[in-house]
């Protein structure tokens, strides 16, 4: 996983309207029930053997390693209300767009006599729906982090350098050193 991954990981779990289950067994539970009860499944996905789950499943087992604990919250975080986020992703990919904020260097190619020199720059910029679109799309079709950058590195190079059409034509940004980066909506 990437850095906009990670970002859009993170604001998926702003969405959630209920804190996900806390115990071992509940939460392989509903990792159960995403995988349509293949134990064989949760245990791949937890990188555990298949008889560890059935333990904690009966109550066997009740505390895990932190290697597994981790697992377990981070699988669980991707299963946890689904429609919440989906609901969440649509509304934001159709009318209210996404917010960006970061902290990377910009390069740009541009007209001779301008300055062109990569820098790190803070930008907290609001991209409208269609990026929001095109970038969720291209998350659930598992494009790999460069594609996303791609996408991302358009919306603030039309949105924040461009100004929506207003200036600065013939410039083109490229988006690299990512220090951090958040999002939002």
């Amino acid at each position: 996983m990437g850095d906009i991954d990670d970002a859009l990981d993170r604001a998926d779990a702003e969405h959630i309207t209920k804190p996900p289950p806390k115990t071992p067994a509940a939460q392989i539970r509903l990792l159960l029930k995403a995988e349509k009860g293949s134990t064989k499944a949760v245990a791949r996905r937890l990188g555990i053997s298949q008889r560890q789950v059935e333990r904690y499943l009966s109550g066997q087992a009740r505390h895990p390693r932190p290697a597994l604990r981790e697992a377990l919250a981070r699988e669980v975080a991707k299963e946890w209300q689904p429609r919440v986020r989906k609901r969440a992703r649509q509304r934001a990919a159709t009318a209210t767009g996404i917010t960006i904020e970061t902290r990377a260097r910009f390069g740009y190619t541009a007209p001779i006599g301008t300055t062109d020199d990569p820098r790190m720059r803070r930008l907290t910029v609001h991209l409208p729906p269609e990026y929001a679109h095109r970038l969720f799309e291209a998350r659930s079709q598992g494009a790999p982090d460069p594609q996303l950058r791609g996408i991302v590195a358009e919306g603030l190079q039309e949105i924040y350098f461009k100004d929506g059409g207003r200036r600065a034509d013939d410039l083109s940004v490229e988006f690299t050193g990512i220090d951090y980066f958040d999002v939002s909506y």
